[in-house]
């Protein structure tokens, strides 16, 4: 999650299949040295920050998870919540449902590799989000398409750097600097990752070319769901307008579920299958 656009592009997933899951490529609780029952990791002491960015990913989505969401979209004159449902699968598969209000449930969001495209109920259509709108807002919130994607584009495209070491409520942070290759397809010069050493995600901020914070990404209520701890909270929101936020609550998660081929495509994103 929280990361920008990056790789080359490939075609619409098929309408009954998907591509299969890589499970050599290092994701979920085993890759990430996390204990089966508690989620915490075996050791942290010789990593260096790439490993440690990749672990938290690793962590954050597991080999595949399903999550029950709600999102609640802050202006200093107006509040609305929205419910979601999500699922992932391995690094680069992502689909998001909402569910609640009426007037915007069944709208959805399908990432597949890179790419993402988007289901409307009130036009009855698909659409393909290029690469030039993956940073625009997503519903309305302070997230990006981008960030609601949730892939790891972060561990790929990026050269990481240790910056510290911290303590956070009796366990060591890690502060990273991340910053995108000169190819990468990135409007980031450079993000800073604070990671606890059971790979919770606890803040991100993100620099613009010139080197000036523009959005910060906070986590709050660190709790242990489905065996790991995990942030049920976190606030999304810029620098330069205060009064404004997005806060995306985790009510409940479970972590490498089997998911259907099918669930990742085009005809699900339509038409909800599970």
């Amino acid at each position: 999650m929280l990361v920008s656009l990056a790789g080359p592009a490939v075609g619409a997933p098929e309408e009954d299949a998907s591509a299969r899951r890589d499970d050599s490529t290092g994701t979920g609780s085993e890759a990430a040295g996390l204990s089966a029952d508690t989620g915490a990791p075996s050791t942290a002491t010789d990593l260096d920050a790439a490993d440690i960015v990749r672990r938290a990913m690793d962590h954050y989505r597991g080999l595949s998870s399903r999550a029950r969401m709600t999102m609640t979209i802050h202006r200093p004159d107006w509040e609305r919540s929205l419910s979601l449902d999500a699922w992932t699968r391995g690094d680069d598969h992502t689909l998001v449902r909402v569910t609640a209000p009426a007037r915007d449930a069944g709208n959805a969001t399908l990432t597949v590799e890179g790419n993402m495209w988007t289901w409307s109920p009130g036009i009855n259509r698909v659409i393909k989000i290029p690469s030039s709108m993956m940073n625009q807002n997503w519903m309305g919130s302070d997230f990006s398409n981008k960030d609601v994607s949730k892939d790891a584009a972060l561990v790929d495209e990026y050269d990481h750097r240790l910056l510290d070491r911290e303590r956070h409520e009796g366990q060591t942070v890690y502060v990273i600097e991340s910053v995108p290759h000169e190819e990468a397809a990135v409007v980031w010069g450079r993000e800073v990752l604070r990671i606890r050493a059971d790979w919770v995600l606890l803040e991100q901020r993100f620099y613009d070319q010139a080197g000036a914070l523009v959005k910060t990404l906070v986590s709050r209520d660190i709790r242990v769901m489905d065996g790991r701890p995990v942030a049920a909270v976190m606030r999304m929101g810029r620098v330069d307008r205060p009064g404004e936020w997005t806060e995306l609550h985790t009510r409940d998660v479970d972590f490498d579920i089997a998911l259907s081929d099918s669930l990742f495509t085009l005809s699900s994103l339509r038409n909800p299958r599970q």
